[in-house]
């Protein structure tokens, strides 16, 4: 076994509460991971200015990896790569989307862009990212600069045929995995969040081996599967536990720091 040395975490349903808080279990966690000298950063489909004010209280001084890790930013949210998804697949996505009935979302780096303001998931996203949105009357103006398409909808079974249908409208032109149950995220395309963990191993020097990942969804598999540790939470769906080496309690039961205590074992249970 490979003793970890660097924590990547999913932040939404894995980090914080439902209502977007960090816990004082979750934060004491976090500190446990500083003392014993392993490095910890966050991943997750947030922009970057989704994630700022979760820097700070978590002691996060490496680069981390907004938009489904598909950009990589410093700690103080500058750019360090960015990746776009083209702007043919971005229009076909919204596209597809609207053919489905979702709400459409566009981000660049910087902005949140919608059409209409009375979405039922607007509210929600104001108060996860804490930024507002801008309101647009044509998203064509700003395809050549989308770092992310979401696709929000409260009808969960209509999302999942919608992102089947987004993915063989789009084949290899972006990646297209719901982030929420009710969240459809478009990012662009060989980029998720395990080209992310491949990135920080590569810029630590370190093996990808030597990563412990936690997430929740989907879009964490693809960082589970380069990792050499992985704890899915408990508020996972069964195939994302299955997937994962271990398994912790949900992010309401401070699920994240039940996965910290499993990763401390593993070091103390691993020979340096």
């Amino acid at each position: 076994m490979t003793r970890i040395a660097l924590v990547v975490s999913d932040v939404d349903g894995t980090m914080v509460t439902k209502d977007k808080r960090l816990t004082d279990k979750v934060l004491a966690a976090v500190q446990r991971l500083h003392d014993a000298g392993i490095g910890f950063t966050i991943t997750s489909s947030r922009p970057p200015v989704g994630m700022r004010f979760l820097v700070a209280p978590l002691g996060i001084t490496l680069p981390i990896g907004p938009f489904n890790g598909s950009s990589m930013v410093d700690a103080h949210l500058k750019p360090i790569t960015q990746h776009l998804i083209p702007e043919a697949a971005a229009k076909r996505s919204i596209e597809v989307l609207a053919e489905y009935g979702a709400d459409i979302w566009l981000f660049t780096n910087d902005e949140w862009l919608i059409k209409r303001d009375d979405g039922k998931y607007v509210p929600h996203e104001q108060n996860t990212i804490q930024h507002e949105p801008v309101i647009v009357d044509d998203f064509a103006p700003f395809l050549a600069n989308a770092c992310k398409i979401v696709g929000a909808s409260a009808d969960y079974a209509m999302l999942e045929r919608c992102e089947a249908a987004v993915q063989q409208a789009l084949g290899d032109q972006a990646v297209a995995v719901r982030s929420q149950h009710y969240y459809l995220d478009i990012t662009p395309p060989a980029q998720d969040k395990g080209t992310f963990v491949t990135a920080m191993a590569q810029r630590l020097n370190i093996s990808p081996e030597a990563i412990a990942t936690i997430g929740d969804m989907r879009n964490d598999l693809a960082m589970f599967r380069v990792s050499g540790l992985s704890v899915a939470m408990g508020n996972a769906t069964d195939d994302v536990k299955a997937q994962a080496t271990d398994v912790t309690t949900s992010n309401e039961e401070d699920g994240f720091a039940g996965a910290v205590e499993i990763i401390l074992k593993h070091n103390a249970a691993t020979p340096a």
